[in-house]
Protein backbone atom coordinates (compact mmCIF):
# COMPACT_ATOMS: atom_id res chain seq x y z
CA UNK A 1 0.00 0.00 0.00
CA UNK A 2 1.31 3.42 -0.90
CA UNK A 3 1.69 5.92 1.88
CA UNK A 4 1.84 9.67 1.70
CA UNK A 5 4.98 10.27 3.78
CA UNK A 6 5.48 13.82 4.90
CA UNK A 7 1.91 14.88 4.25
CA UNK A 8 -0.20 16.40 6.96
CA UNK A 9 -2.20 13.75 8.85
CA UNK A 10 -5.72 13.35 7.54
CA UNK A 11 -8.77 13.56 9.81
CA UNK A 12 -10.03 10.11 10.69
CA UNK A 13 -13.54 9.10 9.64
CA UNK A 14 -15.90 8.87 12.61
CA UNK A 15 -18.67 6.28 12.81
CA UNK A 16 -21.57 8.14 14.38
CA UNK A 17 -23.87 5.17 14.96
CA UNK A 18 -22.64 1.93 16.54
CA UNK A 19 -23.70 -1.17 14.66
CA UNK A 20 -24.28 -4.67 16.02
CA UNK A 21 -23.67 -6.81 12.97
CA UNK A 22 -21.41 -9.86 13.01
CA UNK A 23 -18.30 -8.96 11.04
CA UNK A 24 -18.92 -5.20 11.12
CA UNK A 25 -15.64 -4.42 12.85
CA UNK A 26 -13.80 -6.37 10.16
CA UNK A 27 -15.32 -4.68 7.11
CA UNK A 28 -15.15 -1.28 8.82
CA UNK A 29 -11.55 -1.81 9.80
CA UNK A 30 -8.73 0.70 9.82
CA UNK A 31 -7.64 0.24 6.21
CA UNK A 32 -11.14 0.48 4.74
CA UNK A 33 -11.99 3.61 6.72
CA UNK A 34 -8.62 5.16 5.93
CA UNK A 35 -9.30 4.71 2.21
CA UNK A 36 -12.74 6.29 2.60
CA UNK A 37 -11.13 9.23 4.40
CA UNK A 38 -8.41 9.57 1.77
CA UNK A 39 -10.91 9.65 -1.08
CA UNK A 40 -13.20 12.02 0.80
CA UNK A 41 -10.40 14.52 1.39
CA UNK A 42 -9.30 14.42 -2.24
CA UNK A 43 -12.59 14.31 -4.09
CA UNK A 44 -15.58 15.42 -2.05
CA UNK A 45 -15.13 19.05 -3.04
CA UNK A 46 -15.29 18.10 -6.71
CA UNK A 47 -18.34 15.94 -6.08
CA UNK A 48 -20.19 18.83 -4.44
CA UNK A 49 -19.25 21.17 -7.27
CA UNK A 50 -20.58 18.69 -9.83
CA UNK A 51 -23.85 18.48 -7.91
CA UNK A 52 -24.01 22.28 -8.01
CA UNK A 53 -23.41 22.07 -11.75
CA UNK A 54 -26.43 19.77 -12.02
CA UNK A 55 -28.55 22.46 -10.37
CA UNK A 56 -27.25 25.11 -12.77
CA UNK A 57 -28.01 22.86 -15.73
CA UNK A 58 -31.53 22.30 -14.42
CA UNK A 59 -32.07 26.06 -14.16
CA UNK A 60 -31.02 26.45 -17.79
CA UNK A 61 -33.47 23.74 -18.91
CA UNK A 62 -36.22 25.39 -16.85
CA UNK A 63 -35.44 28.62 -18.70
CA UNK A 64 -35.96 26.99 -22.09
CA UNK A 65 -32.63 25.37 -23.00
CA UNK A 66 -32.71 21.93 -24.59
CA UNK A 67 -29.86 19.44 -24.16
CA UNK A 68 -27.73 18.53 -27.15
CA UNK A 69 -24.43 16.99 -28.15
CA UNK A 70 -21.56 19.08 -26.78
CA UNK A 71 -19.66 21.12 -29.38
CA UNK A 72 -16.56 21.28 -27.18
CA UNK A 73 -16.16 17.48 -27.24
CA UNK A 74 -16.81 16.95 -30.95
CA UNK A 75 -13.23 15.73 -31.50
CA UNK A 76 -13.78 12.91 -28.99
CA UNK A 77 -16.94 11.80 -30.79
CA UNK A 78 -15.17 11.96 -34.16
CA UNK A 79 -11.97 10.27 -32.99
CA UNK A 80 -10.88 6.71 -33.74
CA UNK A 81 -10.26 5.16 -30.32
CA UNK A 82 -11.36 2.15 -28.28
CA UNK A 83 -11.64 1.29 -24.61
CA UNK A 84 -9.26 -1.18 -22.99
CA UNK A 85 -10.16 -4.88 -23.29
CA UNK A 86 -12.19 -6.40 -20.46
CA UNK A 87 -11.11 -9.48 -18.49
CA UNK A 88 -12.24 -12.97 -19.48
CA UNK A 89 -15.05 -13.17 -16.93
CA UNK A 90 -16.66 -10.02 -18.36
CA UNK A 91 -16.61 -11.16 -21.99
CA UNK A 92 -19.94 -13.01 -21.83
CA UNK A 93 -22.59 -11.02 -19.96
CA UNK A 94 -25.65 -12.15 -21.90
CA UNK A 95 -27.81 -12.27 -18.75
CA UNK A 96 -27.11 -10.32 -15.58
CA UNK A 97 -29.27 -10.57 -12.49
CA UNK A 98 -29.59 -7.67 -10.08
CA UNK A 99 -30.75 -7.41 -6.51
CA UNK A 100 -30.00 -6.04 -3.06
CA UNK A 101 -27.08 -7.09 -0.88
CA UNK A 102 -29.33 -9.40 1.15
CA UNK A 103 -27.58 -12.63 2.10
CA UNK A 104 -30.15 -15.16 0.83
CA UNK A 105 -30.86 -13.20 -2.37
CA UNK A 106 -27.14 -12.90 -3.02
CA UNK A 107 -26.60 -16.65 -2.80
CA UNK A 108 -29.57 -17.38 -5.07
CA UNK A 109 -28.40 -14.79 -7.61
CA UNK A 110 -24.82 -16.06 -7.66
CA UNK A 111 -26.11 -19.61 -8.09
CA UNK A 112 -28.52 -18.67 -10.88
CA UNK A 113 -27.85 -19.30 -14.57
CA UNK A 114 -27.11 -15.61 -15.07
CA UNK A 115 -23.55 -14.86 -16.17
CA UNK A 116 -23.16 -11.97 -13.70
CA UNK A 117 -24.79 -10.71 -10.52
CA UNK A 118 -24.97 -7.02 -9.70
CA UNK A 119 -25.07 -6.61 -5.92
CA UNK A 120 -26.92 -3.37 -5.43
CA UNK A 121 -26.42 -0.75 -2.74
CA UNK A 122 -28.52 1.71 -4.73
CA UNK A 123 -32.08 1.50 -6.10
CA UNK A 124 -32.95 -1.93 -4.71
CA UNK A 125 -31.42 -1.36 -1.27
CA UNK A 126 -33.01 0.72 1.49
CA UNK A 127 -29.84 2.30 2.97
CA UNK A 128 -30.37 1.68 6.66
CA UNK A 129 -27.03 1.56 8.42
CA UNK A 130 -27.61 -2.12 9.19
CA UNK A 131 -28.40 -2.95 5.54
CA UNK A 132 -25.30 -1.14 4.29
CA UNK A 133 -22.87 -2.69 6.78
CA UNK A 134 -24.43 -6.14 6.58
CA UNK A 135 -24.23 -5.85 2.79
CA UNK A 136 -20.48 -5.27 2.97
CA UNK A 137 -20.12 -8.32 5.25
CA UNK A 138 -22.18 -10.38 2.79
CA UNK A 139 -19.99 -9.26 -0.09
CA UNK A 140 -16.81 -10.17 1.76
CA UNK A 141 -18.22 -13.60 2.53
CA UNK A 142 -19.35 -14.06 -1.08
CA UNK A 143 -15.90 -13.15 -2.41
CA UNK A 144 -14.13 -15.58 -0.07
CA UNK A 145 -16.92 -18.15 -0.70
CA UNK A 146 -17.76 -18.62 2.98
CA UNK A 147 -21.25 -17.17 2.59
CA UNK A 148 -24.16 -19.32 3.76
CA UNK A 149 -27.67 -18.79 5.04
CA UNK A 150 -30.04 -20.82 7.22
CA UNK A 151 -33.64 -19.81 6.62
CA UNK A 152 -35.33 -19.66 10.06
CA UNK A 153 -38.78 -20.03 8.48
CA UNK A 154 -38.09 -23.18 6.47
CA UNK A 155 -34.89 -24.54 7.96
CA UNK A 156 -33.37 -24.68 4.48
CA UNK A 157 -29.64 -24.05 4.10
CA UNK A 158 -28.17 -21.98 1.27
CA UNK A 159 -24.57 -22.27 0.03
CA UNK A 160 -22.68 -21.29 -3.11
CA UNK A 161 -22.42 -23.70 -6.01
CA UNK A 162 -19.01 -24.60 -7.41
CA UNK A 163 -19.55 -22.28 -10.38
CA UNK A 164 -21.16 -18.90 -9.73
CA UNK A 165 -21.99 -15.73 -11.58
CA UNK A 166 -19.38 -12.98 -11.85
CA UNK A 167 -19.84 -10.42 -9.09
CA UNK A 168 -20.40 -6.74 -9.92
CA UNK A 169 -21.19 -4.11 -7.29
CA UNK A 170 -23.30 -0.98 -7.70
CA UNK A 171 -22.45 1.75 -5.17
CA UNK A 172 -24.91 4.53 -4.45
CA UNK A 173 -25.01 7.64 -6.61
CA UNK A 174 -22.98 10.84 -6.29
CA UNK A 175 -25.99 12.68 -4.82
CA UNK A 176 -26.41 10.51 -1.73
CA UNK A 177 -24.70 10.99 1.64
CA UNK A 178 -23.73 8.32 4.15
CA UNK A 179 -24.81 10.01 7.37
CA UNK A 180 -23.35 7.36 9.67
CA UNK A 181 -19.73 8.13 8.74
CA UNK A 182 -18.36 11.66 8.99
CA UNK A 183 -15.07 13.42 8.32
CA UNK A 184 -14.58 16.78 10.03
CA UNK A 185 -18.22 16.63 11.01
CA UNK A 186 -19.45 16.25 7.42
CA UNK A 187 -21.12 13.10 6.06
CA UNK A 188 -19.06 11.25 3.49
CA UNK A 189 -20.27 10.47 0.00
CA UNK A 190 -22.29 7.24 0.00
CA UNK A 191 -20.75 6.39 -3.37
CA UNK A 192 -17.20 6.71 -2.05
CA UNK A 193 -18.11 4.76 1.10
CA UNK A 194 -19.64 1.80 -0.77
CA UNK A 195 -16.83 1.72 -3.32
CA UNK A 196 -13.89 2.12 -0.93
CA UNK A 197 -15.07 -0.34 1.73
CA UNK A 198 -15.72 -3.06 -0.85
CA UNK A 199 -12.43 -2.44 -2.68
CA UNK A 200 -10.24 -2.27 0.43
CA UNK A 201 -11.69 -5.47 1.86
CA UNK A 202 -11.84 -7.59 -1.27
CA UNK A 203 -9.37 -6.60 -3.98
CA UNK A 204 -6.74 -9.16 -2.94
CA UNK A 205 -9.22 -12.05 -2.65
CA UNK A 206 -10.77 -11.13 -6.01
CA UNK A 207 -7.35 -11.14 -7.68
CA UNK A 208 -6.49 -14.50 -6.09
CA UNK A 209 -9.65 -15.98 -7.61
CA UNK A 210 -8.82 -14.70 -11.08
CA UNK A 211 -11.43 -11.98 -11.16
CA UNK A 212 -11.42 -8.31 -10.20
CA UNK A 213 -13.30 -5.41 -8.66
CA UNK A 214 -16.12 -4.69 -11.10
CA UNK A 215 -18.67 -1.92 -10.64
CA UNK A 216 -21.81 -0.39 -12.08
CA UNK A 217 -21.91 3.41 -11.82
CA UNK A 218 -25.40 4.93 -11.43
CA UNK A 219 -27.11 8.20 -12.32
CA UNK A 220 -24.24 10.05 -13.96
CA UNK A 221 -25.32 13.23 -15.74
CA UNK A 222 -22.11 14.20 -17.52
CA UNK A 223 -18.69 13.02 -18.65
CA UNK A 224 -17.19 15.20 -15.91
CA UNK A 225 -18.88 12.96 -13.36
CA UNK A 226 -17.34 9.97 -15.15
CA UNK A 227 -13.96 11.74 -15.00
CA UNK A 228 -14.38 12.05 -11.24
CA UNK A 229 -14.99 8.30 -10.96
CA UNK A 230 -11.94 7.61 -13.11
CA UNK A 231 -9.76 9.79 -10.88
CA UNK A 232 -11.18 8.00 -7.83
CA UNK A 233 -10.24 4.67 -9.40
CA UNK A 234 -6.69 5.83 -10.08
CA UNK A 235 -6.25 7.20 -6.57
CA UNK A 236 -7.67 4.09 -4.92
CA UNK A 237 -5.57 1.71 -7.00
CA UNK A 238 -2.42 3.70 -6.22
CA UNK A 239 -3.27 3.87 -2.51
CA UNK A 240 -3.84 0.10 -2.33
CA UNK A 241 -0.86 -0.77 -4.52
CA UNK A 242 -3.04 -2.20 -7.31
CA UNK A 243 -2.10 -2.04 -11.00
CA UNK A 244 -3.93 0.76 -12.77
CA UNK A 245 -6.75 -0.50 -14.95
CA UNK A 246 -7.61 -3.37 -12.60
CA UNK A 247 -10.98 -1.81 -11.76
CA UNK A 248 -13.64 -2.15 -14.46
CA UNK A 249 -16.86 -0.17 -14.49
CA UNK A 250 -20.04 -0.18 -16.54
CA UNK A 251 -21.91 3.12 -16.59
CA UNK A 252 -25.68 3.16 -16.49
CA UNK A 253 -26.95 5.64 -19.05
CA UNK A 254 -30.06 6.40 -17.05
CA UNK A 255 -30.29 10.17 -17.35
CA UNK A 256 -31.34 12.13 -20.40
CA UNK A 257 -28.27 14.36 -20.15
CA UNK A 258 -25.84 11.42 -20.11
CA UNK A 259 -27.43 10.14 -23.32
CA UNK A 260 -25.83 13.09 -25.12
CA UNK A 261 -22.37 12.30 -23.68
CA UNK A 262 -21.98 8.54 -24.14
CA UNK A 263 -18.80 8.77 -26.22
CA UNK A 264 -17.32 11.20 -23.73
CA UNK A 265 -18.18 8.97 -20.75
CA UNK A 266 -16.48 6.00 -22.40
CA UNK A 267 -13.48 8.20 -23.20
CA UNK A 268 -13.08 9.35 -19.61
CA UNK A 269 -13.20 5.78 -18.30
CA UNK A 270 -11.51 4.10 -21.26
CA UNK A 271 -8.80 2.40 -19.14
CA UNK A 272 -11.45 1.19 -16.69
CA UNK A 273 -14.52 0.88 -18.93
CA UNK A 274 -16.64 -2.25 -19.18
CA UNK A 275 -19.30 -0.56 -21.32
CA UNK A 276 -22.65 1.16 -20.92
CA UNK A 277 -26.10 -0.01 -19.86
CA UNK A 278 -29.59 1.18 -20.83
CA UNK A 279 -31.03 1.91 -17.38
CA UNK A 280 -34.51 2.29 -18.83
CA UNK A 281 -36.61 3.02 -15.72
CA UNK A 282 -34.34 5.72 -14.32
CA UNK A 283 -34.02 7.10 -17.85
CA UNK A 284 -37.78 7.60 -18.09
CA UNK A 285 -37.75 9.18 -14.63
CA UNK A 286 -34.90 11.47 -15.67
CA UNK A 287 -36.81 12.57 -18.78
CA UNK A 288 -39.76 13.61 -16.62
CA UNK A 289 -37.57 15.19 -13.95
CA UNK A 290 -35.40 17.28 -16.25
CA UNK A 291 -38.40 18.71 -18.11
CA UNK A 292 -40.69 18.82 -15.08
CA UNK A 293 -41.15 22.59 -15.29
CA UNK A 294 -41.91 22.54 -19.02
CA UNK A 295 -45.67 22.16 -19.70
CA UNK A 296 -44.91 20.86 -23.18
CA UNK A 297 -43.22 17.72 -21.80
CA UNK A 298 -46.08 15.86 -20.12
CA UNK A 299 -45.75 12.08 -20.47
CA UNK A 300 -48.70 9.68 -20.70
CA UNK A 301 -49.44 6.84 -18.28
CA UNK A 302 -46.32 5.04 -17.12
CA UNK A 303 -47.56 1.69 -18.44
CA UNK A 304 -47.78 3.02 -22.00
CA UNK A 305 -44.14 4.19 -22.16
CA UNK A 306 -42.63 1.10 -23.76
CA UNK A 307 -39.23 0.64 -25.34
CA UNK A 308 -40.76 0.82 -28.82
CA UNK A 309 -41.42 4.55 -28.31
CA UNK A 310 -39.22 6.61 -30.62
CA UNK A 311 -37.28 8.47 -27.92
CA UNK A 312 -36.42 5.22 -26.13
CA UNK A 313 -35.63 3.24 -29.29
CA UNK A 314 -33.34 6.07 -30.40
CA UNK A 315 -31.55 5.99 -27.05
CA UNK A 316 -31.07 2.22 -27.30
CA UNK A 317 -29.77 2.34 -30.88
CA UNK A 318 -27.36 5.18 -30.12
CA UNK A 319 -25.99 3.40 -27.07
CA UNK A 320 -25.34 0.19 -28.99
CA UNK A 321 -23.72 2.02 -31.89
CA UNK A 322 -21.55 4.13 -29.56
CA UNK A 323 -20.38 1.19 -27.46
CA UNK A 324 -19.58 -1.12 -30.35
CA UNK A 325 -17.67 1.55 -32.20
CA UNK A 326 -15.46 1.82 -29.10
CA UNK A 327 -15.13 -1.92 -28.48
CA UNK A 328 -17.34 -1.78 -25.39
CA UNK A 329 -20.28 -3.86 -24.20
CA UNK A 330 -23.78 -2.42 -24.69
CA UNK A 331 -26.01 -3.86 -21.98
CA UNK A 332 -29.80 -3.96 -22.13
CA UNK A 333 -32.29 -2.94 -19.49
CA UNK A 334 -34.22 -4.50 -16.68
CA UNK A 335 -37.13 -6.89 -17.10
CA UNK A 336 -39.33 -5.88 -14.19
CA UNK A 337 -41.62 -8.94 -14.51
CA UNK A 338 -41.45 -11.73 -11.95
CA UNK A 339 -42.89 -15.25 -12.07
CA UNK A 340 -46.59 -15.35 -11.17
CA UNK A 341 -47.36 -18.28 -8.91
CA UNK A 342 -50.78 -19.84 -8.82
CA UNK A 343 -51.92 -18.53 -12.22
CA UNK A 344 -50.39 -20.48 -15.09
CA UNK A 345 -52.04 -18.39 -17.80
CA UNK A 346 -50.95 -15.06 -16.31
CA UNK A 347 -47.42 -16.42 -15.80
CA UNK A 348 -47.22 -17.63 -19.40
CA UNK A 349 -48.30 -14.22 -20.64
CA UNK A 350 -45.71 -12.47 -18.43
CA UNK A 351 -42.92 -14.77 -19.62
CA UNK A 352 -43.95 -14.16 -23.22
CA UNK A 353 -43.58 -10.42 -22.64
CA UNK A 354 -40.11 -10.98 -21.18
CA UNK A 355 -39.10 -13.17 -24.13
CA UNK A 356 -40.31 -10.54 -26.62
CA UNK A 357 -38.48 -7.76 -24.78
CA UNK A 358 -35.22 -9.68 -24.54
CA UNK A 359 -35.47 -10.79 -28.18
CA UNK A 360 -35.89 -7.13 -29.15
CA UNK A 361 -32.73 -6.27 -27.20
CA UNK A 362 -30.69 -9.11 -28.69
CA UNK A 363 -31.76 -8.27 -32.24
CA UNK A 364 -30.97 -4.59 -31.70
CA UNK A 365 -27.38 -5.56 -30.86
CA UNK A 366 -27.18 -5.58 -27.08
CA UNK A 367 -24.50 -7.81 -25.59
CA UNK A 368 -26.59 -8.78 -22.59
CA UNK A 369 -29.54 -7.85 -20.47
CA UNK A 370 -30.84 -7.52 -16.92
CA UNK A 371 -33.33 -9.56 -14.93
CA UNK A 372 -34.55 -9.09 -11.35
CA UNK A 373 -35.52 -12.70 -10.54
CA UNK A 374 -33.71 -16.03 -11.05
CA UNK A 375 -36.91 -17.40 -12.58
CA UNK A 376 -36.36 -15.20 -15.64
CA UNK A 377 -32.85 -16.45 -16.41
CA UNK A 378 -33.96 -19.26 -18.73
CA UNK A 379 -36.24 -16.95 -20.74
CA UNK A 380 -33.58 -14.26 -21.11
CA UNK A 381 -30.94 -16.84 -22.07
CA UNK A 382 -33.28 -18.31 -24.66
CA UNK A 383 -33.68 -14.92 -26.31
CA UNK A 384 -29.96 -14.10 -26.41
CA UNK A 385 -28.80 -17.61 -27.28
CA UNK A 386 -31.05 -17.57 -30.34
CA UNK A 387 -29.44 -14.39 -31.67
CA UNK A 388 -25.95 -14.11 -30.18
CA UNK A 389 -23.75 -17.04 -31.18
CA UNK A 390 -20.54 -15.78 -29.55
CA UNK A 391 -19.87 -14.37 -26.08
CA UNK A 392 -21.04 -10.93 -27.22
CA UNK A 393 -21.84 -9.04 -30.41
CA UNK A 394 -19.51 -6.08 -30.07
CA UNK A 395 -18.60 -6.56 -33.74
CA UNK A 396 -22.13 -5.43 -34.77
CA UNK A 397 -21.35 -1.79 -35.45
CA UNK A 398 -24.90 -0.64 -36.23
CA UNK A 399 -23.67 1.74 -38.91
CA UNK A 400 -27.29 2.13 -40.00
CA UNK A 401 -28.08 4.23 -36.92
CA UNK A 402 -28.55 7.99 -37.35
CA UNK A 403 -29.73 9.60 -34.12
CA UNK A 404 -30.11 13.34 -33.77
CA UNK A 405 -30.82 15.35 -30.64
CA UNK A 406 -34.47 15.71 -31.67
CA UNK A 407 -34.85 11.90 -31.71
CA UNK A 408 -33.84 11.66 -28.05
CA UNK A 409 -36.26 14.44 -27.12
CA UNK A 410 -39.31 13.33 -29.10
CA UNK A 411 -42.26 13.29 -26.71
CA UNK A 412 -44.27 10.04 -26.62
CA UNK A 413 -47.97 10.53 -27.23
CA UNK A 414 -50.72 8.85 -25.26
CA UNK A 415 -53.43 9.23 -22.68
CA UNK A 416 -53.26 10.20 -19.04
CA UNK A 417 -55.96 8.19 -17.30
CA UNK A 418 -57.59 8.02 -13.90
CA UNK A 419 -56.46 4.39 -13.66
CA UNK A 420 -52.87 5.47 -14.38
CA UNK A 421 -53.07 8.18 -11.73
CA UNK A 422 -54.36 5.73 -9.13
CA UNK A 423 -51.82 3.07 -10.07
CA UNK A 424 -49.04 5.61 -9.57
CA UNK A 425 -50.37 6.35 -6.08
CA UNK A 426 -50.64 2.69 -5.08
CA UNK A 427 -47.15 1.88 -6.36
CA UNK A 428 -45.54 4.99 -4.86
CA UNK A 429 -47.06 4.56 -1.40
CA UNK A 430 -46.42 0.82 -1.18
CA UNK A 431 -42.85 1.11 -2.40
CA UNK A 432 -42.09 3.91 0.05
CA UNK A 433 -43.71 1.89 2.86
CA UNK A 434 -41.42 -1.03 2.11
CA UNK A 435 -38.41 1.28 1.85
CA UNK A 436 -39.13 2.81 5.27
CA UNK A 437 -39.26 -0.75 6.60
CA UNK A 438 -35.81 -1.54 5.22
CA UNK A 439 -36.71 -3.17 1.88
CA UNK A 440 -35.43 -1.58 -1.32
CA UNK A 441 -37.25 -3.75 -3.85
CA UNK A 442 -40.76 -5.11 -3.52
CA UNK A 443 -43.03 -7.17 -5.81
CA UNK A 444 -46.20 -5.22 -6.64
CA UNK A 445 -48.83 -6.26 -9.18
CA UNK A 446 -46.51 -8.87 -10.73
CA UNK A 447 -43.64 -6.42 -11.23
CA UNK A 448 -40.50 -5.89 -9.17
CA UNK A 449 -40.56 -2.25 -8.10
CA UNK A 450 -37.44 -0.43 -6.95
CA UNK A 451 -36.62 3.22 -6.37
CA UNK A 452 -36.38 3.94 -10.10
CA UNK A 453 -39.83 2.64 -10.99
CA UNK A 454 -41.39 4.33 -7.95
CA UNK A 455 -39.73 7.58 -9.00
CA UNK A 456 -41.60 7.49 -12.32
CA UNK A 457 -44.89 7.30 -10.42
CA UNK A 458 -43.95 10.17 -8.11
CA UNK A 459 -42.58 12.41 -10.86
CA UNK A 460 -45.60 11.92 -13.10
CA UNK A 461 -48.04 12.85 -10.35
CA UNK A 462 -46.06 15.97 -9.44
CA UNK A 463 -45.79 17.07 -13.08
CA UNK A 464 -49.45 16.39 -13.88
CA UNK A 465 -50.59 18.49 -10.92
CA UNK A 466 -48.04 21.22 -11.59
CA UNK A 467 -49.25 21.75 -15.16
CA UNK A 468 -52.93 20.96 -14.74
CA UNK A 469 -52.89 17.89 -16.94
CA UNK A 470 -56.25 16.40 -17.84
CA UNK A 471 -57.13 12.74 -17.81
CA UNK A 472 -58.81 11.29 -20.87
CA UNK A 473 -62.21 11.93 -19.29
CA UNK A 474 -61.49 15.67 -19.46
CA UNK A 475 -61.03 16.16 -15.71
CA UNK A 476 -58.01 18.17 -14.48
CA UNK A 477 -55.39 16.59 -12.22
CA UNK A 478 -55.35 18.87 -9.18
CA UNK A 479 -53.95 18.62 -5.68
CA UNK A 480 -57.48 18.14 -4.39
CA UNK A 481 -58.10 15.30 -6.82
CA UNK A 482 -54.81 13.73 -5.78
CA UNK A 483 -55.81 13.94 -2.09
CA UNK A 484 -59.14 12.26 -2.78
CA UNK A 485 -57.49 9.56 -4.84
CA UNK A 486 -54.80 9.03 -2.20
CA UNK A 487 -57.43 8.47 0.50
CA UNK A 488 -59.28 6.04 -1.74
CA UNK A 489 -56.17 4.11 -2.72
CA UNK A 490 -55.10 3.75 0.91
CA UNK A 491 -58.38 1.92 1.47
CA UNK A 492 -57.64 -0.27 -1.56
CA UNK A 493 -54.14 -1.02 -0.23
CA UNK A 494 -55.53 -1.89 3.21
CA UNK A 495 -57.93 -4.32 1.59
CA UNK A 496 -55.15 -5.90 -0.48
CA UNK A 497 -52.60 -6.37 2.31
CA UNK A 498 -55.05 -7.03 5.14
CA UNK A 499 -55.90 -5.02 8.23
CA UNK A 500 -53.18 -6.52 10.43
CA UNK A 501 -50.39 -5.93 7.91
CA UNK A 502 -51.65 -2.42 7.23
CA UNK A 503 -51.77 -1.53 10.93
CA UNK A 504 -48.33 -2.95 11.62
CA UNK A 505 -46.68 -1.31 8.62
CA UNK A 506 -45.44 2.14 7.73
CA UNK A 507 -48.35 3.03 5.48
CA UNK A 508 -49.42 6.20 7.31
CA UNK A 509 -45.87 7.57 7.31
CA UNK A 510 -45.37 6.57 3.67
CA UNK A 511 -48.62 8.20 2.59
CA UNK A 512 -47.76 11.44 4.39
CA UNK A 513 -44.23 11.56 3.00
CA UNK A 514 -45.39 10.67 -0.52
CA UNK A 515 -48.20 13.21 -0.40
CA UNK A 516 -45.91 15.93 0.89
CA UNK A 517 -43.48 15.34 -1.98
CA UNK A 518 -46.28 15.45 -4.55
CA UNK A 519 -47.77 18.70 -3.17
CA UNK A 520 -44.48 20.60 -2.83
CA UNK A 521 -44.06 23.53 -5.22
CA UNK A 522 -40.44 22.46 -5.73
CA UNK A 523 -39.61 18.96 -6.91
CA UNK A 524 -37.38 16.77 -4.71
CA UNK A 525 -34.53 15.56 -6.92
CA UNK A 526 -34.82 12.03 -5.51
CA UNK A 527 -37.41 10.59 -3.16
CA UNK A 528 -34.59 8.85 -1.30
CA UNK A 529 -33.16 12.17 -0.11
CA UNK A 530 -36.04 13.33 2.15
CA UNK A 531 -36.92 9.71 2.96
CA UNK A 532 -33.34 9.01 4.14
CA UNK A 533 -33.98 11.15 7.22
CA UNK A 534 -36.55 8.55 8.35
CA UNK A 535 -34.10 5.64 8.24
CA UNK A 536 -32.01 4.46 11.20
Amino acid sequence: MKTNHGAAPQPQPEITTPIKVDGASDVLGERALALVGHLHQRFDGRRLELLAQRRRRQAAIDAGELPGFLPETATIRAGDWRVAPVPADLQDRRVEITGPVDRKMMINALNSRARAFMADFEDSCAPTWENIVRGQVNLRDAVDRSISFQDPATGRSYHLNEHTATLIVRPRGWHLPEKHLRVDGQPVSAALFDFAVFLANNHRALAARGTGPYFYLPKLESHLEARLWNDVFLAAQDWLGMPRGTIKATVLIETILAAFEMDEILWELREHSAGLNCGRWDYIFSFIKKFRNRPGFLLPDRGSITMERHFLKSYVDLLIQTCHRRGAHAMGGMAAQIPIRGDAQANAEAMARVLADKTREARAGHDGTWIAHPGLAEVALEAFDAVMRGPNQVDRLREDVRVEAADLLQLPQGAITDAGLRHNIRVGVQYLEAWLGGLGCVPLYHLMEDAATAEISRAQLWQWIRHGARTDDGQPVTAERFDRALAGELEVIAGEVGAARYAAGHFAAAAKLFGDMIRKPEFDEFLTLPAYDYLP
